[in-house]
């Protein structure tokens, strides 16, 4: 049980109501219990609502298959249940077994650039760092580091207040809990 309730969706406090309308509106899904439950302090919604524009750019850095991979990767080295499966759903929708990734040597490094970013706190190995870091622009490293950080912070979020996984994602949920260190 979430520690904090999510506010209500049908009737949601009126400093949250235009918030929640205007992100529907601009990203299509849903209101989600991570975002009822940043609900509760409209600035605290803001500011993680900024994901999503910054996912745009890791899109287009990555390529979309990259991009949702890369996301999961950190949140699988955060041990972050509710985005884990949050991104398996995506693997799965696209045909792919979250277990058995196909990978290139190229999108293994990216991966490992991702959850090393959240099982380290940043802290990355040279020669990562570099492998990467040699393939983009520094605008776009700055964009992969900058979004591999917000979605630890909402993988904290969610950990933090034991945010419960929605249940549009339970179908997704792996057969066994993943370990802290499995990718």
């Amino acid at each position: 049980m979430s520690r904090i309730q999510p506010v209500d969706r049908q009737q949601p406090p009126a400093s949250i109501e235009q918030a929640f309308r205007e992100h529907v509106a601009a990203y299509g899904g849903r209101i989600t219990n991570m975002k009822a439950t940043l609900g509760h302090a409209p600035l605290a919604f803001s500011v993680y609502m900024q994901w999503y524009p910054l996912y745009e750019q890791v899109k287009a850095i990555l390529g979309e298959r990259l991009a949702y991979l890369f996301a999961f990767s950190v949140s699988e080295g955060s041990n972050c249940p509710l985005c884990a499966t949050f991104f398996r759903r995506i693997i799965i929708d696209h045909g792919e077994r979250p277990e058995a990734l196909e990978l290139t040597d190229w999108e293994r490094t990216v991966l490992d650039f991702g959850s090393e970013m959240a099982r380290e706190q940043g802290r990355l190995p040279g020669v990562l760092y570099a492998a990467v870091a040699g393939q983009f622009t520094d605008e776009q490293v700055v964009v992969l580091v900058a979004f591999a950080g917000q979605m630890i912070a909402t993988n904290v979020f969610n950990n933090a207040l034991e945010v419960e996984i929605d249940e549009y994602l339970a179908p997704y949920l792996p057969l066994t809990p993943a370990t802290p260190h499995e990718n």
